[in-house]
């Protein structure tokens, strides 16, 4: 029988999710679909049950589920559990739907990808305090970043992620604006400058060091407002599609036990989506 996923959230309209799986599923001649489909809060554990009923093999979880959506799956991987936000189900042999959390290691490898591994002792600034950032913060403690600090408009959100850590500070917006300069990895893990919602900034980047590595999570558009400011400022910018795709294939390997291509898959969509 014909396998079937999909991602869930609200918005759907903007993700690039189902190209990419499809297009992997063609490229390793798996028969298989993959479905966007439009999940408002209210509607969460509606959907689930319905994904259950339809007999779907897993899904991806994005905004604004990744913590939602824990109650009402059967168990969780330890380090979703851990980092209490999850981005991909998995539809076992027994039926239970089980979490993971594939944002946090998709994110490193992006990142590493880009600027290779040699800078982990640089101090890191994280801006926003949701399922992905959870994710990203846990994964990078785990990958020898030790020296993180989250920013977030209510700090004790952040703090709370801090406390689960064991180590780092948790400040609010502008005390992440008065010290810029201190950090030399800044992570933009905010919806601030999806293609579909607001174009806003968390907070100015004047104060910004020369030379500091700027990453952002949104990937559509590729280069967010963040990543233009940062780009004026003498910065190294990294895009959010490499963590889309790593992440991906991440949760494509949990789902088939197979590990697709993803340099491919990331020139496709950078052609895409207008990058160089």
């Amino acid at each position: 029988m014909k396998k079937w996923f999909a991602v869930i959230g609200d918005p759907i309209e903007h993700s690039k999710s189902p190209a990419m799986h499809n297009v992997w599923f063609e490229e390793m001649a798996i028969d298989a679909a993959y479905i966007p489909v439009h999940v408002p809060s209210h509607q969460l554990e509606a959907a689930i049950a319905g994904f259950k009923t339809l007999g779907a093999s897993g899904w991806n979880v994005t905004i604004p589920h990744k913590t939602a959506i824990i109650p009402y799956l059967d168990e969780l991987d330890e380090l979703a559990e851990k980092m209490g936000a999850v981005n991909t189900v998995v539809r076992t042999k027994e039926g239970k739907l089980k979490g993971y959390n594939t944002d946090g290691l998709g994110f490193v490898r992006s990142l590493e990808e880009a600027v290779g591994k040699s800078h982990k002792d640089k101090p890191v600034l994280l801006i926003g305090a949701g399922g992905a950032a959870r994710g990203i913060a846990f994964a990078m403690q785990q990958q020898g970043y030790m020296n993180l600090t989250i920013a977030n408009r209510t700090v004790a959100n952040a703090q709370a992620i801090i406390d689960e850590l064991g180590t780092g500070r948790a400040i609010s917006l502008a005390q992440a604006e008065e010290s810029l300069a201190d950090f030399g990895i800044l992570v933009q893990m905010t919806s601030a400058g999806l293609v579909t919602g607001d174009f806003s900034m968390p907070f100015s980047l004047n104060r910004l060091a020369k030379g500091a590595i700027v990453a952002d999570i949104v990937y559509n558009p590729l280069m967010t407002p963040f990543l233009q400011a940062a780009v004026e400022k003498g910065a190294t910018v990294v895009t959010g599609l490499g963590m889309f795709v790593h992440q991906g294939a991440i949760a494509f390997h949990y789902w088939l036990d197979e590990y697709p291509n993803t340099n491919s898959m990331i020139a496709r969509l950078k052609a895409q989506l207008g990058g160089q």
